[in-house]
């Protein structure tokens, strides 16, 4: 022991080590890289210091911490700390450091930040000589941490997995769409803190709003707000040719095509690097991904859902109000969307009820305004599925979307409206992506009881919804459906079906009017790609009349919208009784498969060849390849283009050439695009062996 050495005499600290390989890797931030501190609140992390002279003894030394975030430090804000060395502190919303080595002049240092400090850049200041700069970031993995999720196989999923699928398509052919979502790729959580620096909040406020950042709702609700660049310097800016009536020739001139996009790593870097200026396009599956980067980058576990036949309720009504004409177009305000995507991000929910903890719907597309802000959520699932509608936040407008009651009313020669009879329910299928699989997980249940249990009556009784308990109704004699073959491969001619029925004991005459339409998935009706007006229909007691529609590729060819969507309308009016029955089915056309050969490894430089076979009747030229993937492609996109142009039924073909850095599980996505055939999108999933 040295004797003379002062009682409580400060540590005089000569260099220090973060250990950041060690300590990332414990705070499972490796991917991040680990050439700085990333560490997740609520979970210690380790410095070892060498002193000057002298050596640390317990009781005797003394060494002050003081942690501070943000531009203006507060003790008021929570944005600083200070913290003496000590045996430990069994507060969770305290910072606390303790000494794990013995006495000598290399000192190993513990520090915990508090389980609810804000995240964010810090600094660690020990002992007034020693500045250490680190990032704190949520911490799903601690049960102090309001994102706190008990099951290691969802973590893996929604916080490190770094590519996923997104649904899009239609009700019944609901298409996986791949997306790498890159969270760990150089540069990324840069631009994701950038993003909370740059929102107005901040600008007005930053201290009180680097304070906010310990909340993960407060967190949730600024990224629904930046994600898109409405009333702020936001991520992305969105267009949709087909609401903006814009014209088809280049509706995305100056930027990309949404469905171009493979991941959100170049949106994100393109932000960046434009000095904040939005990147151009997107539309729901763009917004929605982008989201979950970001909230899986700042430690909030995230997943991306689809909903199908999802509302658009902009009066708050939770009445959708369809006016259709003879061809099937609305000519209606209210909307529905074949699908649209959202995020839910996982919290625990002190504001609420505590069975409101757990999942809650973040919607970063820019819709309707939420406080003056075009935002959405979070707002608890469970309290969507019970019609608590006072709910914070946009409880009211997350209901509709997925329990909206669409009435459909025909519009007569002499401009009166006539309601009919329609088989349209709006929230159905509502998907996400299986934990640890790319298998399509059906999470409706947890939005809504089953469609006439009692729960679900009560439900839209607690909403004020009492229009869907009055108007369920369905005609009692007449039945209308359309039926479409398995395989409607883009370039192939082939038949839909109307079906009429008869249930009753007496003959019908009826009209019928079948006819298709290019249609953009948010609904709005295109060019028109085979109709049929048929005046005298009879069904017999118990009959049906099947009336077949041929949609030939000559005609919807360019009519189409890069959405590969065609609307099929068929309108059944009987003469007896004047009743008349709708229905409508939206159909996506089949995209060739794309096909990847190649198992890349660890470090190794390896090849993968790529061939998309043309299906069309017509030559295809400026054929170009994109290829990206988490950990694989160096967080860049490879584009490789064919100098010929590739013949119907031949294949075109590339080899590309990448070298993975780090071993596990991932996604190498692929989009072919060329002059006729666009946005082919697949993925293989990959091993990289170490």
């Amino acid at each position: 022991i040295d004797h003379n050495l002062p009682i409580n005499k400060s540590l005089d600290i000569a260099t220090w080590d973060l250990e950041c390989e060690f300590n990332n890797t414990d705070h499972r931030t490796e991917l991040n890289g680990m050439d700085r501190l990333i560490v997740r609140r609520g979970q210690p992390f380790s410095i070892k210091l060498k002193l000057r002279y002298g050596e640390y003894q317990a009781g005797l030394s003394s060494l002050t911490c003081i942690a501070e975030t943000g531009p203006s430090p507060s003790d008021q804000y929570g944005t600083r700390a200070v913290f003496d060395v000590a045996a430990g502190s069994d507060n969770p919303s305290a910072w606390s450091a303790t000494v794990t080595s013995p006495p000598g002049n290399v000192v190993a240092l513990s520090i915990c930040p508090a389980a609810d400090a804000p995240i964010g850049r810090w600094t660690l200041t020990l002992g007034g000589s020693c500045r250490i700069d680190f990032i704190l970031l949520f911490n799903p993995w601690c049960s102090g941490d309001s994102v706190y999720m008990d099951n290691e196989e969802y973590l893996k999923e929604y916080v490190l997995s770094q590519d996923g699928i997104i649904y899009r398509g239609t009700l019944e052919q609901i298409l996986p769409f791949p997306w790498n979502f890159g969270q760990f790729e150089y540069g990324i959580l840069d631009v994701c803190l950038k993003i909370l620096d740059t929102n107005p909040k901040y600008l007005r406020n930053p201290g009180k709003d680097c304070s906010g950042r310990r909340n993960p709702i407060y967190v949730s609700r600024v990224l629904s707000a930046m994600v898109n660049c409405n009333g702020d310097a936001g991520v992305v800016l969105g267009r949709w040719p087909a609401l903006d009536k814009l014209s088809s020739d280049n509706p995305y001139e100056g930027g990309e095509s949404p469905m171009s996009w493979k991941g959100s790593v170049d949106i994100l870097l393109n932000w960046d690097s434009s000095s904040c200026s939005p990147v151009r396009y997107g539309q729901c599956w763009v917004f929605a991904a982008v989201a979950c980067s970001v909230s899986r980058a700042l430690g909030i576990p995230c997943r991306v859902v689809t909903n199908y036949i999802s509302a658009h309720d902009t009066n708050r009504n939770l009445l959708i109000e369809y006016f259709y004409d003879e061809n099937g177009r609305n000519h209606g305000r209210d909307m529905i969307w074949t699908f649209h995507c959202w995020v839910e991000n996982w919290m625990t929910r002190p504001d609420l009820k505590p069975e409101y903890d757990g999942w809650q719907v973040v919607d970063p597309t820019p819709q309707e305004k939420s406080e003056g802000v075009y935002c959405c959520g979070p707002v608890s699932v469970k309290a969507v599925k019970e019609g608590e509608l006072a709910t914070k936040y946009d409880a009211p407008f997350v209901f509709a979307e997925v329990n909206a009651d669409k009435v459909d009313y025909i519009r007569q020669a002499d401009g009166s409206n006539k309601k009919m009879t329609s088989f349209t329910g709006v929230g159905q299928k509502i998907s996400t992506k299986s934990v640890g699989n790319d298998r399509r997980e059906d999470i409706t249940h947890l939005y809504k009881y089953p469609e006439g249990s009692e729960e679900e009556r009560e439900t839209f009784r607690k909403a004020d919804h009492l229009n869907k308990l009055l108007h369920r109704q369905e005609s009692q004699g007449l039945k209308l459906a359309i039926e479409v073959a398995a395989e409607k491969r883009k370039g192939c001619d082939f038949d839909v079906i109307a079906v009429a029925s008869n249930s009753t004991t007496s003959e019908k005459k009826c009209r019928l009017l079948f006819s298709s339409m290019a249609v953009s998935y948010t609904g709005v009706v295109k060019d028109n790609c085979g109709f049929k007006d048929l005046l005298n229909v009879e069904l017999p007691p118990g009959g049906e009349r099947r009336v077949p529609l041929r949609l030939n590729y000559s005609k919807y060819c360019d009519a189409l919208t890069e959405d590969n969507l065609i609307r099929l309308a068929a309108l059944l009016v009987d003469y007896s009784t004047k009743e008349t029955i709708f229905t409508l089915r939206d159909i996506v056309l089949d995209n060739p498969e794309i096909k990847i050969l190649g198992e890349p490894k660890q470090n190794r430089k390896l090849a993968a060849e790529i061939t998309v076979q043309n299906p069309l009747p017509v030559p295809l030229s400026n054929c170009c390849f994109s290829i990206e993937g988490a950990n694989l492609t160096g967080g860049k996109t490879i584009k490789e283009r064919l100098e010929s142009t590739v013949e119907p039924g031949e294949d075109a073909k590339v080899k590309i050439y990448f070298k993975p850095n780090h071993s596990g599980l991932r996604k190498l996505v692929v989009d072919f695009n060329s002059s006729k055939l666009c946005h082919v999108k697949g993925y293989k999933n990959v091993i990289i062996g170490k």
